[in-house]
């Protein structure tokens, strides 16, 4: 065993001692990092390109339900509400995110509808509705001194492949596996 270990030891220094070895040695140290970094840059690109998908859905989610009339909020699903949690589950699959079975609505609140989807890797998406939100006064003669909106929430359960990796610079070590992208949209209501 220890006959073993000292020929692997010369092999290194040899190889070490010409320049051919010291490159294949320095290649050998720095291809992990190298691959960490990569990684690291693709995995951050695609959190930054995921929540711009969710950025235009809850847009795309605000402006279509602040053109809903609000008669039928008084109801325990209304069909405004329900209008929005498809278009949004729509926009959310055309963009090719997991929609993570995004369920039924239900009220959670006054003017406030919650729907929920469990993904894959263990997170919740959360679409939030507020139909009752209101916008905040601008200082000005032409705005009125209080303005009813829609509020559309999303929460998605971004999962990192950069953990996988990690572990090839530092053994043993974990990193944050799913981090929650929260992003929201408004409209002022039209009716």
């Amino acid at each position: 065993m220890r006959l073993k270990k000292s020929m692997a030891g010369s092999l290194w220094r040899r190889l070490a001692a010409s320049a051919c070895g010291s490159q294949i040695v320095e290649f050998a140290v720095t291809a992990p990092l190298l691959v960490v970094f990569v990684v690291g840059i693709y995995d951050f690109g695609q959190a930054f390109n995921t929540r711009e998908k969710l950025n235009f859905s809850a847009r795309d989610g605000a402006r279509f339900a602040s053109t809903q009339p609000t008669a039928d909020l008084s109801q325990l699903a209304p069909f405004s509400v329900s209008a929005v949690r498809d278009l949004v589950d729509a926009d959310l699959v055309a963009a090719g995110l997991n929609d993570c079975g995004l369920g039924a609505i239900t009220p959670s609140g006054t003017l406030l509808w919650t729907a929920t989807g469990t993904c894959p890797n263990g997170g919740t998406l959360t679409l939030t509705i507020n139909r009752g939100f209101v916008v905040p006064p601008y200082i000005s003669a032409s705005q009125p001194a209080q303005q009813l909106a829609t509020r559309v929430d999303l929460q998605y359960p971004y999962q990192w492949q950069f953990n996988g990796v990690i572990q090839l610079v530092a053994p043993g070590a974990t990193y944050a596996g799913i981090t929650i992208i929260d992003t929201d949209a408004f409209a002022a209501n039209q009716d």
